[in-house]
């Protein structure tokens, strides 16, 4: 039965809006002056926004990450509870605060009840439920354990916001000192610093090769200054549109890996996203090569995405998964181990599910490591700076001392 969203008027003449399911719009026009009021316009709950369409472009998820995972999580309760899915959306849907997710629940709820499986019905809204969620989803529905399932996905979905989550907080202090640092060195330079010129450019005393430095500095900043941000961002609007192109992004990606240390923390972070989806996928009863496929969608450095996929090639022609993965270098050697482990006993999910927990906390340690290095640095380094602006302004005038006495 398919839902509609209606506006009416009640007997005081107040505007009322909602949600009700019928059969066709004139069933729906019925229902309304059933309940007393007065429509005034009555149209069908569609399917949200297709990704890459107009309309999604200029329009924000239903769901963000912490959100999904929420509402994974309710979900996996009230049907792990033994509520019948038609109810676990029903109510989840009237205890939907924001309209845009009561009307996704609803057109999910419409979908289940016209016949379709729920997995079905969340490929409507891909936007929303990628191929990872949706298939997970599909083999819950096929073994007959969706509460189970669900609240696996869920516990999926909260550990990578955990992971993400710790990441940016590493980072966050460092950049916030950066941006501070750059606004700070800024101003000196194009306010403090030419005032100081401006009183000594009469004088013909020689001044101090900091300050001369200093001052060239200034003067090119304030005159030239635009040029190199207009510059940079130039080159950073070049690199993103050169980026889309599939051959120079896997390019780039594979550079970005062999970074000293960021990218040792991207080889890391992917390897555990993609390992945590191959078990999760696995231990929900999704074939291997499906679950390899959709794990690797998952990546997003196209250069180990691009291993994934040859890998998935190997396993496809007869080779073991374990040593599929130890041939892409690219991928930490802990994966490959305790891949083989997994299929010499035959717990491949559970040994997976290891790995991805460690590789976790391997990237959570070394950000904040390198967060706890590079924070006295950078303060070391902007003191140095300021440091540098402030004896450029003092020596002059400590040098006009001397000369007066």
């Amino acid at each position: 039965m398919p839902a509609y969203r209606f506006e009416a008027l009640d007997a005081a003449g107040k505007a009322q809006s909602g949600l009700l399911d019928a059969d066709n719009a004139r069933a729906a026009r019925a229902q309304i002056r059933a309940r007393n009021l007065v429509p005034l316009s009555v149209a069908p709950v569609g399917a949200p926004a297709a990704e890459g369409t107009n309309a999604a472009r200029f329009s924000r998820r239903v769901f963000n990450a912490t959100g999904l995972a929420v509402w994974t999580r309710q979900l996996a309760g009230l049907v792990g509870s033994g509520l019948p899915l038609e109810r676990a959306l029903t109510a989840l849907a009237d205890e939907a605060e924001d309209l845009r997710q009561r009307e996704l629940l609803v057109h999910l709820r419409s979908e289940v009840n016209a016949g379709s499986p729920f997995a079905r019905a969340l490929g409507t809204a891909p936007r929303e439920f990628d191929e990872v969620y949706r298939a997970v989803v599909a083999a819950g529905e096929q073994s007959g354990a969706l509460g189970a399932v669900l609240e696996r996905l869920a516990q999926d979905l909260e550990d990578r916001q955990a992971l993400r989550g710790k990441l940016l907080g590493a980072m966050l202090y460092p950049a916030i000192v950066s941006l501070i640092a750059l606004v700070i060195v800024t101003f000196l330079v194009t306010y403090v610093v030419p005032q100081v010129a401006t009183v000594f450019s009469n004088t013909k005393q020689s001044l101090p090769l900091l300050t001369v430095l200093m001052m060239a500095i200034s003067d090119f900043v304030r005159h030239w200054g635009w040029a190199v941000a207009l510059g940079v961002v130039a080159a950073v609007s070049a690199f993103v549109f050169a980026r889309r192109n599939d051959g120079f992004r896997e390019r780039s990606d594979a550079a970005f890996l062999r970074l000293p240390l960021v990218g040792r923390l991207a080889r890391g972070y992917n390897a555990a996203r993609f390992a945590g989806t191959l078990a999760m996928l696995a231990g929900a009863g999704v074939p291997i090569l499906k679950a390899l496929q959709a794990a690797a969608e998952t990546l997003g450095n196209r250069a180990m995405r691009a291993d994934a996929l040859d890998a998935l090639v190997q396993v496809r022609e007869g080779a073991p998964l374990a040593a599929a993965l130890a041939a892409k270098k690219r991928f930490p050697g802990l994966l490959a181990m305790f891949a083989r482990l997994g299929e010499q006993t035959g717990q491949l999910p559970v040994m997976l599910q290891r790995a991805a927990t460690q590789l976790g906390a391997e990237v959570q340690r070394r950000a904040m490591a390198v967060a706890t290095v590079l924070e006295p640095l950078l303060i070391v380094a902007m003191g140095g700076v300021v440091m540098m602006i402030v004896l450029a302004v003092m020596l002059p005038i400590i040098q006009l001392n001397s000369w007066v006495r």
